[in-house]
C-alpha cells in the first residue's frame, strides 16, 4: 500500500462517517472534528473503522495523533510501514 492509497483509505472512513463531508477539500492539518463537525463518538467510530479496515493496532492513547488528515497519515503510515 502506496501513502496515496492509505490516504483513500483514510477519506473513505471519513466519508463513511460524515457523508456530507468533501474530504478533499479538507485541510490536511484541520482538526477533523471541527472541519467537518462531529462529536466525540463520531470521531471514535472513524479511528475503529480505520483499526478495523487495516488491522492496525490504536490504542485510544494514540487517538489523538489521527485529529487531522496528516496526522493520521503519518501516524498510520509508520504502523504499516508505508
Amino acid at each position: 500500500m502506496t501513502r496515496d492509497e492509505l490516504m483513500a483509505v483514510i477519506k473513505d472512513q471519513l466519508l463513511s462517517i460524515a457523508p456530507e463531508a468533501d474530504a478533499d477539500a479538507l485541510d490536511p492539518a484541520a482538526d477533523l472534528r471541527e472541519a467537518i463537525d462531529i462529536d466525540s463518538m463520531d470521531f471514535l467510530n472513524f479511528v475503529t473503522a480505520l483499526h478495523q479496515r487495516l488491522q492496525v493496532d490504536i490504542p485510544d492513547a494514540d487517538a489523538g495523533k489521527l485529529l487531522t488528515l496528516a496526522g493520521a497519515l503519518d501516524y498510520l503510515a509508520g504502523k504499516l510501514g508505508v
